[in-house]
């Protein structure tokens, strides 16, 4: 069973988001908090496997609150959620350690699939997500210490074959699995195999991080 904390200052919104994550028979809500303070006291008390964090919230946002959880739990898996008005807090939450970015407006079984996914272990960023993340990231690229040490520009050991950086470029505007299968014509297997290598290559977790990596290299042209 998948222990998920909610945290939102809005009650409707956790109520809301309750509802429908549990009806799936693997995941249960455990515990909710309305603010980012006190987050902290229910995911000690409950140790769950994911938290679905707001990021405008009083007293303490959900950058914050992640920074510090993750301080503690490290392996805690922490989605943020957020709106396209939020692109200082999806750019923060990278560098605190969120491996999830999700819309407040994200269907149902999107969230679900999120929140399987960073219980995994997996990194999981909606794919209009990655360019508001790409556009932060280039604004604050002269600024060394905003820059993650994961994504510090070290060359590659093996270079980018022309498939992985036709992909690279499809990721990089955000494009999703499917709508790179179709743009190249190959499977949507084939593409997940091509992401697959492009992390392994650029020794990043997930996708945004590859293409802010990708960035600091200059493989983007």
């Amino acid at each position: 069973m998948i222990r998920v904390v909610l945290v939102d200052d809005q009650t409707l919104v956790r109520q809301g988001i309750q509802t429908l994550i549990e009806l799936e028979d693997d995941i249960c809500v455990v515990g909710a908090a309305s603010d980012g303070r006190e987050a902290l006291a229910v995911v000690a008390a409950q140790r769950p496997d994911v938290v679905l964090m707001d990021v405008r919230m009083p007293h303490m946002d959900g950058v914050a609150a992640t920074r510090a959880l993750l301080t503690e739990q490290p392996n805690l898996g922490v989605i943020i959620l957020t709106t396209f008005d939020d692109d200082e807090y999806v750019f923060a939450g990278l560098r605190a350690g969120a491996r999830g970015y999700m819309l407040k407006d994200t269907n149902a079984e999107e969230i679900v699939a999120a929140v399987r996914a960073v219980a995994a272990g997996e990194a999981l960023i909606q794919p209009s997500i990655t360019r508001k993340v790409v556009a932060e990231f280039s604004r604050l690229a002269n600024d060394r210490s905003a820059v993650p040490p994961a994504l510090a520009a070290t060359p590659l050991i093996e270079p980018l074959t022309e498939r992985e950086q036709e992909v690279l470029r499809a990721l990089a505007v955000g494009h999703s699995n499917r709508e790179i299968a179709n743009q190249l014509m190959i499977t949507e297997g084939t593409v997940k195999n091509h992401v697959s290598n492009l992390l392994a290559k650029l020794e990043v977790r997930d996708r945004t991080q590859a293409v802010l990596k990708a960035q600091q290299l200059g493989l983007l042209g």
